[in-house]
């Protein structure tokens, strides 16, 4: 009987000892008093602002930064929940924990479970590709100073940074390789896992760095980042910056750690914004050592990423489009400003003498402005001069719609939303909605996708019914059948998805045809049994961001001012020469209905304008369609010969070389302008000489 009393004595004691523990947060010093004993932890600022503490048995949650601790005996970390913004508050739920994040206007919910000490989150997390964020554990481990670092890690042992200094601080080797092996030895979240990495390669650790890159895809393919998503250079940056360490390794000559790391970005990130450039250099760094045969696997590769892009120009041909339609631009800017001024040259003579009764060339437009209307420079000009000038002035409004166009594609296919690796998520649906995107299939594929890797299956089938019949719809409708274990119904989706577009690789691989490419190596490596996704290609995301080129110009007839906001990606400079362009272009469209000024033949060739005949090649020849076709090649080799002088750059166009043949080329147009100039001298002067020299005098 003593021996029960002691028992339920000593339960009794445990019990409201439990019920009676406390933990309190005074400023950044967080005090517990009751189970686990009594401890205090005074938290560095580093840590960042600081959320709770909340108490689920005998485990206290502490947020933290963009983080969420689990603190358990002595104060000591036992677990750690990493989220996508700064914790801004904690509530309990039975042996749950719901946490609310916070990144500029973006607000997240996420439930925790924190049973055992150890934390999970029960929704999706993705991570924004914001160094608050992607760097924050990092940066907490780099502000401890030197003599606390040892008390540091024992008090947060999840912290690989804080183990990692550790283990470089170790004066026995064997030390040093007990460190890294612990530091290996935690969960993190793929950016941090790549930052690991580049410590460990440049504290001399390369087979700890490899695995600290495999466990990067390991926890990469968990959250849903894919090798088809495009990644932009900012959010690379935030991931860890691996293509920036690629470059500074193959500056180092270390040439066998580059080739790891680009593995690396060949498997998680192989369409990273300026891949093209980083894949060429590794070549050439491979071919300078007699490595032939694998520089060419590596171009082969970088050639395979053309599919699905924009006239199979690469994942940045954009820029080339780009640079084309400004070079476009350029010469038909110049061709237009030659044939205009050409013609205004030719007809200022007489448009004074037939003005003078008038009250004069500017006060006639006050006095007479009808009859004024009539004497416009362009008045003088011939109907085929008329209608070449306007063409080329329509020409030109193409063109720069064009740049337009590209510039606003550009943009948004470097947008967060379309450039982060993956898609769904709260920040993610956040970026979306700043994009203005066009209604069709492409737009609700993507965001069918967004809802289906969030888990929302019957949005995403939804959206997805809306995008048939596409293929890519169909195989993520099969992908849904699937998950549901209805397998005849995917295997019919995506034997339709196949038939009505033979290479659709998603579809041969979840029909076991086994394809090769990133995305079916990576799915099959890193998420064995699990369907394959369909992920619209470069063309798909720009006809949903931005349409096509008529769109774009549409918009600017419906909206003209809106071409001076610069906001979505465009250029106010640019707007407002969409703008001069269109005027200029609907004057002379009216001027196609003015009747011509007669213009005597011994005022048709004066002495200016026969210096812009052989100064402007063309421009005094615009009565002949030669003469357009030398003002247009004129233009064109004018235009790209400008980038000698440093006024322009044409990055994208491939014209260093073409020098000495665009040389060649403006040497024969002036020959055959001459050429043409004389005929026109001959034949001006056998009319001047049948009609007399005082005719139209």
């Amino acid at each position: 009987m003593s021996r029960l009393r002691c028992a339920l004595l000593v339960g009794l004691t445990a019990l409201l000892g439990t019920a009676g523990a406390t933990t309190t947060l005074e400023g950044r010093v967080l005090r517990h008093e009751g189970a686990g004993g009594t401890w205090q932890r005074t938290l560095p600022d580093a840590l960042g602002p600081l959320s709770g503490p909340l108490e689920i048995g005998s485990t206290v949650l502490l947020g933290a930064g963009p983080a969420v601790y689990a603190i358990g005996t002595g104060g000591v970390v036992t677990g750690r929940a990493d989220l996508p913004g700064v914790v801004s508050s904690l509530d309990a739920s039975g042996d749950a924990a719901s946490v609310s994040t916070r990144l500029g206007d973006v607000t997240e919910r996420f439930t925790l479970n924190g049973q055992g000490g150890a934390l999970r989150v029960q929704e999706r997390v993705v991570l924004p590709p914001d160094p608050v964020v992607t760097g924050w554990l990092a940066s907490v481990a780099d502000q401890v100073p030197p003599e606390q670092l040892e008390a540091a890690a024992r008090l947060d042992p999840l912290n690989p940074f804080l183990t990692l200094r550790l283990a470089q601080a170790a004066p026995d080797p064997f030390e040093a390789l007990s460190r890294v092996r612990q530091a290996l030895g935690g969960t993190l979240p793929f950016p941090a896992w790549v930052q690991l990495a580049a410590r460990l390669d440049g504290a001399g650790f390369p087979a700890a760095a490899n695995l600290a890159l495999t466990q990067a895809q390991e926890d990469a393919a968990a959250r849903g980042i894919d090798p088809a998503i495009p990644v932009s250079r900012a959010a690379l940056g935030a991931y860890g910056n691996p293509s920036g360490y690629v470059g500074t390794l193959l500056a180092q000559g270390r040439v066998d750690r580059a080739g790891a790391w680009m593995t690396y970005l060949r498997d998680l990130h192989p369409r990273f914004e300026g891949g093209g450039a980083l894949y060429e250099r590794y070549a050439r760094t491979l071919d300078a050592q007699g490595r032939e045969g694998e520089a060419d696997e590596w171009r082969q590769f970088a050639a395979s990423l053309r599919t699905g892009t924009l006239y199979n120009l690469g994942p940045e041909g954009l820029g080339a489009v780009r640079d084309t339609a400004r070079l476009a631009s350029l010469a038909l800017g110049l061709s237009l400003l030659a044939a205009l001024l050409t013609l205004a040259v030719r007809a200022f003579p007489a448009q004074a003498e037939d003005t003078r009764a008038l009250g004069g060339r500017y006060r006639s437009w006050g006095q007479r402005p009808l009859a004024r209307a009539r004497r416009v420079f362009i008045a003088y000009a011939s109907p085929s001069e008329r209608l070449t000038v306007t063409l080329l002035a329509l020409a030109l409004l193409g063109t720069l719609g064009g740049v337009q166009w590209a510039n606003l594609s550009g943009a948004a296919l470097r947008s967060p939303a379309l450039s982060s690796g993956t898609y769904g998520g709260g920040w993610w649906n956040a970026q979306l909605e700043r994009l203005t995107l066009q209604s069709g299939p492409d737009a609700a594929l993507l965001t069918g996708l967004g809802a289906q890797l969030d888990g929302d299956e019957t949005r995403a089938r939804t959206l997805y019914m809306a995008a048939l019949p596409d293929a890519c719809a169909r195989n993520n409708l099969g992908v849904i059948a699937r998950e549901r274990g209805d397998a005849p119904q995917a295997r019919d989706l995506f034997r339709s998805a196949l038939a009505a577009q033979p290479d659709l690789m998603p579809a041969a691989f979840n029909l076991g045809l086994k394809p090769t490419s990133p995305e079916a190596t990576f799915q099959q490596g890193l998420r064995p049994g699990q369907a394959l996704l369909c992920y619209p290609d470069q063309r798909r995301l720009t006809r949903a961001a931005t349409g096509d080129l008529s769109v774009t110009l549409g918009a600017a007839l419906r909206d003209p001012l809106a071409l001076l906001d610069a906001s979505a990606g465009g250029s106010a400079r640019l707007g407002l020469a969409l703008l001069g362009t269109a005027g200029l272009g609907a004057l002379l469209l009216l001027s196609l209905l003015l009747p011509r000024t007669p213009l005597p033949t011994a005022r048709s060739r004066p002495v200016g304008f026969r210096l812009l005949g052989l100064l402007l090649p063309g421009a005094a020849l615009l009565d002949s369609p030669w003469g357009g076709v030398l003002l247009g090649a004129w233009g064109v080799v004018v235009a790209a010969l400008l980038p000698l002088s440093g006024l322009v750059v044409f990055a994208g166009l491939p014209l260093v070389g073409a020098q000495a043949a665009l040389l060649a080329a403006l040497t024969v147009i002036y020959a055959l302008n001459t050429l043409a100039f004389v005929l026109a001298e001959v034949r001006h002067a056998r009319r001047l000489g049948r009609e007399g020299p005082d005719s139209g005098i």
